[in-house]
């Protein structure tokens, strides 16, 4: 969709526009209304040119006006923010800027192009040097602007050490953890949308952010260790509990819940920073190595480096490899180019995705498939929906998150045709309905005078006496676990609802662990 013309000279006077003193001043209750009006104003500015997108690549002819139409009202918000006391231009222009990025073309998403490792142009918030140097600190208000317009992303190489300790962490994730860290740029650009405006609402870099979830998880959202850390950003329960983080009194733990993770991840780094001068090698030691002992050792050696050897040789080997892995993480995040990494184009514009018939996330990979990404959308699905198993039905009707690429595939792909009936089928096949048995049944038949019993009344076996029948909702099934067997396979055997299953077997999520031999109650179950 092309961008309007008004885009150019509106960011080109943003660049100019100093950042007045009074922005920093106590803002009243009404000018904080009136910023949250315009913030609202851009929220709604911004969908309206997600639904433009996904009419565009229907061939839609509205598509074009009502994307043009929404980037003119984002423009109009920015310049009413740019005057309005109290309002957070830094955060709008991340939206904006990130807009005039999306491109649709409906044709070659048809015909299934694949974009990932593309070049086709340059990251402008890349510009192949190694940032190394720091920066100067008598910075005028228009390079700070202009700075804003750059994501702050580069700030982060000011306020680190790249030494050779970085340089052999980039070494690592250039080599043995290339893929690795392809996974977790991936997984990371499907959940940015959700992440970034609450870790950016902080001052902390976006760079490290990744660097921290690419250590931690991957990017994957239903990670546990065998400590007891869990989600995204790996949060014990103790210390997630400090920040709101745990059960939520529905049998679900918010440490799975990538916002309010990264949302609590950005206040305990940033409670972190505010008590260790803004240092972010010792704030990361806290972060895996404990507040305690960062905070005892830094004031044991004040204006000392966390690469001081008296420093370095406090910490544990666990945190001496984590800060500068983090660092190395988030430096190649910010630097691709200069290393001759080329990351995989993600369309992950956030769009809902409204059910039109039963279907688990399993179901959804399978019939949406590939389009230009490398392995799909599984990842992305379950972490963009983490209350949800993979197994899990998620009724007709319901709506999930996703991306306007997966709109697309979903409502082209997988709402009728033999791709989403072809999917069903492998989501419900199960081995044994592929086991044929024709060994000869034997069948013993009582004999003996059966006059009198009601039909369809059970008798006891001593007196043939009738008892009365107990209701089909009452007599609670049963079934062996197989070896191999997972609670998924179960469910789409028995069609049975997930969570009610676990419930009666006292199944606790995410894991659901089954043993081969286990007794499962078949409550929940149609079949």
């Amino acid at each position: 969709m092309p961008v309007s013309l008004r885009a150019v000279p509106l960011l080109a006077a943003l660049v100019l526009l100093p950042l007045s003193t009074a922005a920093l001043a106590r803002v009243s209750a009404r000018d904080q209304a009136a910023a949250d009006a315009l913030a609202q104003r851009m929220q709604a500015a911004e969908k309206r040119y997600t639904d433009a997108l996904v009419l565009a690549s229907n061939s839609d002819p509205k598509g074009q006006a009502e994307g043009d139409a929404a980037l003119e009202d984002m423009e109009d918000v920015l310049d009413a923010c740019a005057r309005q006391k109290g309002c957070q231009i830094h955060t709008l222009l991340a939206s904006y800027k990130r807009l005039l990025k999306e491109k649709v073309d409906a044709q070659s998403d048809a015909e299934g192009d694949d974009l990932v490792g593309e070049n086709t142009s340059d990251d402008p918030l890349d510009d192949g040097s190694d940032h190394s140097v720091p920066a100067d600190s008598n910075i005028p208000d228009s390079a700070r602007t202009t700075r804003l317009l750059d994501d702050q992303r580069h700030r982060f190489d000011s306020m680190v050490a790249y030494n050779p300790a970085v340089q052999a962490g980039i070494r690592r994730w250039l080599t043995d953890m290339r893929g690795t860290l392809i996974d977790s740029y991936e997984n990371y650009q499907n959940l940015r949308p959700q992440l970034l405006p609450a870790w950016q609402a902080t001052g902390l870099p976006e760079a490290l952010l990744f660097g921290i979830m690419a250590k931690e998880s991957n990017g994957r959202v239903h990670v546990s260790s065998r400590a007891g850390a869990a989600g995204l950003m790996q949060f014990m329960p103790a210390t997630g509990s400090r920040f709101g983080l745990g059960q939520d009194g529905t049998g679900f733990d918010t440490r799975f819940d990538p916002y309010a993770a990264t949302e609590a991840a950005a206040a305990y780094m940033n409670e972190r920073m505010g008590e260790l001068d803004r240092n972010i090698e010792f704030a990361l030691a806290a972060y895996n190595g404990g507040e305690g002992r960062a905070g005892r050792i830094y004031r044991d050696h004040p204006g000392a480096s966390f690469w001081d050897a008296e420093v370095y040789r406090q910490f544990p080997a666990e945190t001496q490899d984590y800060v500068p892995m983090v660092i190395a993480a988030a430096w190649l995040y910010l630097h691709p180019r200069q290393y001759g990494l080329e990351f995989p184009k993600v369309d992950a514009s956030p769009a809902p995705l409204k059910l039109v018939r039963t279907a688990s996330i399993y179901e959804l990979t399978i019939c949406l498939g590939n389009g230009r990404t490398r392995e799909g959308f599984m990842r992305a699905l379950r972490n963009l929906n983490p209350r949800y198993q993979a197994e899990t039905w998620i009724p007709a009707g319901s709506t999930i998150n996703a991306s306007a690429h997966m709109v697309r595939l979903y409502n082209r792909q997988c709402v009728k045709g033999p791709t989403a009936e072809l999917a069903h089928t492998l989501v419900t096949a199960t081995v044994d309905s592929a086991i044929r048995d024709d060994s000869p049944r034997t069948t013993r038949v009582a004999v003996g005078d059966v006059s009198g019993v009601p039909v369809g009344v059970p008798t006891t076996v001593a007196t043939g006496a009738p008892r009365p029948a107990r209701p089909p909702a009452a007599q609670v099934r049963s079934y062996k676990v197989a070896r191999g067997d997972t609670l998924g396979r179960i469910v789409g055997k028995f069609q049975c609802d997930t969570r009610e299953l676990a419930r009666a077997n006292g199944l606790r999520a995410p894991s659901y662990v089954l043993k081969p031999g286990q007794q499962l109650k078949l409550t929940g179950c149609d079949r």
